[in-house]
């Protein structure tokens, strides 16, 4: 292996100092007297090289040298080249190598160490994953106080191997003078926990929630020197929360060391009276709710069958009022507009939550979202509760809608009240905005009446982070009502002060914070080529399958990318833009006598195999793959658009174009 220039010299320079270090020079100056006297006194032969060598191995001073010259395998070598990684997360390696990170002195700082877990009895039976195969795999996620971590993927066993660190900055979120250096007692009011959340990624790259999970830290601040280990158990997801799913190790240290540790009686005080106190406020809400139930039923017995949810189950099976899964959000510089952030939304994944065994009863579950953020999909509330958040960060009156869909199935959706009193609802799942006009029941018979876009049938209820609203209006059937939130007779509003108490930031609820948005991880050129060179070999494979050969056209595959950007911008904007000029280009690439054919298509995945299976599934896009004729040319343009937390868009776009030949 060569090195280049500058690197042979620093490799040098650094055996230069290490050989100085231990005073080599020296001691092959006393080998070199010694030989001589010893062994060519009597025939004053030359002494040769290797004559030297053999001396100094006998000595052991060639041992000693190597012994001190530790050369690293490619840690440290690959740790400068690689792109740099946040300073505030690093991993235990093999050989255990740490990088360092940059430590603020005047900081504290909670070193977070994941050392194994045991006892995930699902995968008892999981058999030891040969090198190189693919297996499925454990991620660890974390938030604390505006900060967000992920563990390194470690392969699913009865004893995952997690050996990670994370550093985090107990001030990030500042409780008022951030730079000061806080004390125990400070810390012991910080009553933000730990958030850790389990995915299991399997090896189809489907992500499933395992667990929920979180820590209470404060318990280190008692600990002698600083520095506890804790044994979490981890409990499942779903109908499934009271079972344990795993225990993992944690160790708990803090930085720089605590002058003066806290008691463990005033600890354990503490966390006694803040979860007496939040389990009073939550009493007293509960209280308040019924009691408001009650009245709402007295305005018209048929409220009884109106979706009006007061609480909803998160995943780990606790109920919170509705509310507080929502609150302003804001997205930094990773969404620019408030549409963008519908788009965004509506890339994430859609699935149900499961149910084990049959029947078609929905399980419910409205994800903390932590939880839906990190295995990247959830249900429409979990969408529609992440775009009621990105709506009110952006200054708009935004509220979550729970209703109905045709046939009477249970759906959210989000409804913005604009300055000018319009209302417009927001599809979470598609990005779809609709406008709302309502039906006058008493407007004669032969008066034009609107005709709803949208697809949602009856609604209950509204509500945001300090609102809530149940529908009281004659009829719940979306089309007929009145949106006039200030009329008491059409909606009964919650008590603010009610709804404050429990949710933040009015509150010291359980209510975990938001964790904020991470920019995305997917390099889009990189991920676009790769899926556009499987695009290629799948057709080509494929038509040779059918005694077909395949001539790609470069040009014309460039051509198609204005189209693919087109098509991202309408959706974004509902704005489309730059189709003349790629109309223009098409008929100048395309000759006099020839036909082209295109096809485009969208995916929120990045899998080319499955993709491909389902182009050929369209008739228009199996014609142009399997297209047959004169001077045939097949075109493939792959265009991905990244977004906030790897969710990405992926239109594809099939061409042809051939001599027609009749």
């Amino acid at each position: 292996m060569s090195l280049p220039p500058e690197k042979a010299s620093e490799l040098k320079e650094i055996i230069h100092q290490q050989l100085l270090k231990m005073d080599v020079h020296g001691r092959i100056r006393e080998v070199l007297a010694e030989t001589i006297r010893e062994e060519l006194a009597p025939e004053h032969q030359q002494l040769s090289t290797e004559d030297l060598i053999k001396a100094l191995r006998q000595r052991g001073i060639i041992d000693d040298v190597m012994k001190e010259l530790k050369f690293v395998s490619d840690v440290n070598e690959t740790e400068r080249t690689s792109a740099p990684k946040p300073s505030t997360h690093f991993v235990e390696r093999e050989p255990p190598v740490l990088k360092k990170t940059n430590i603020d002195p005047t900081r504290r700082y909670l070193y977070l160490q994941v050392l194994g877990g045991k006892a995930f009895l699902e995968h008892l039976q999981e058999p030891e994953p040969l090198p190189g195969q693919i297996c499925s795999t454990f991620t660890l996620c974390l938030h604390f106080r505006n900060q967000r971590f992920r563990s390194k993927p470690v392969p699913c066993a009865c004893e995952p191997d997690f050996q990670d660190g994370f550093l985090l900055e107990i001030h990030k979120d500042s409780l008022g003078d951030g730079s000061k250096m806080v004390d125990a007692t400070t810390m012991l009011s910080i009553c933000d926990p730990v958030h850790m959340v389990l995915i299991k990624t399997d090896t189809f790259g489907e992500t499933t929630l395992v667990a929920s999970y979180f820590l209470e830290w404060r318990s280190v601040l008692a600990a002698e020197n600083g520095i506890t280990n804790v044994a979490v158990e981890l409990l499942g997801v779903g109908t499934e929360s009271k079972v344990s799913v795993g225990v993992l190790n944690i160790r708990l240290e803090m930085y720089p060391q605590l002058n003066k540790t806290l008691s463990s009686e005033i600890t354990s005080t503490q966390f006694t009276l803040e979860r007496q106190k939040t389990a009073e406020k939550e009493r007293l809400f509960l209280t308040y709710a019924k009691q408001w139930w009650r009245e709402y039923l007295q305005i018209r017995p048929t409220h009884n069958a109106r979706l009006v949810k007061i609480f909803a189950q998160d995943e780990n099976g606790v109920n919170r009022p509705v509310c507080s899964y929502v609150r302003p959000l804001r997205a930094g510089r990773l969404l620019d507009t408030p549409r963008q952030a519908a788009r965004f939304v509506s890339l994430l994944g859609h699935e149900r939550a499961p149910v084990i065994g049959g029947g078609s009863g929905k399980q419910e579950q409205w994800c903390t979202l932590l939880a839906f953020l990190s295995r990247n999909k959830g249900d429409c509330e979990d969408h529609a509760n992440l775009l009621c958040s990105l709506l009110l960060g952006f200054g708009l009156e935004a509220f979550v809608c729970v209703g109905t869909k045709a046939k009477g199935v249970p759906h959210t959706w989000v409804m913005t009240c604009g300055s000018d009193e319009t209302i417009t609802f927001w599809e979470s799942l598609t990005g779809h905005r609709y406008l709302h006009r309502p039906i006058n029941p008493d407007d004669p018979p032969l008066a034009e009446q609107p005709k709803p876009q949208y697809p949602y049938r009856t609604i209950g209820c509204i509500f945001n982070h300090q609102k809530f609203f149940g529908n009281c209006q004659p009829s719940d059937a979306v089309e007929l009502c009145v949106f006039d939130l200030h009329d008491e007779s059409k909606w009964k509003p919650m008590s603010g002060e009610a709804i404050k108490s429990v949710c933040p930031p009015g509150s010291t609820s359980s209510v975990p914070p938001f964790p904020p948005l991470c920019a995305s991880a997917i390099d889009a050129a990189v991920t676009s080529n790769e899926i556009e060179v499987q695009l290629r070999i799948l057709v080509s494979e494929h038509r040779k399958d059918l005694g077909l050969s395949t001539v790609w056209d470069d040009q014309l595959s460039y051509l198609l990318s204005p189209a693919l950007a087109a098509y991202e911008l309408e959706r974004t904007t509902g704005v489309s833009a730059g189709n003349e000029e790629f109309q223009d280009a098409v008929r100048r690439a395309v000759p006099d006598g020839h036909t082209f054919k295109g096809f485009p298509i969208h995916f929120v995945h990045r899998n080319a195999r499955r993709a491909f299976a389902t182009c050929l599934r369209s008739p228009f896009c199996e014609e142009i793959i399997c297209c047959r004729g004169d001077q045939v040319r097949l075109a493939v343009r792959v265009r991905v658009f990244t977004y906030p937390e790897s969710a990405c868009a992926v239109w594809i776009m099939f061409a042809c174009k051939y001599r027609s030949v009749l």
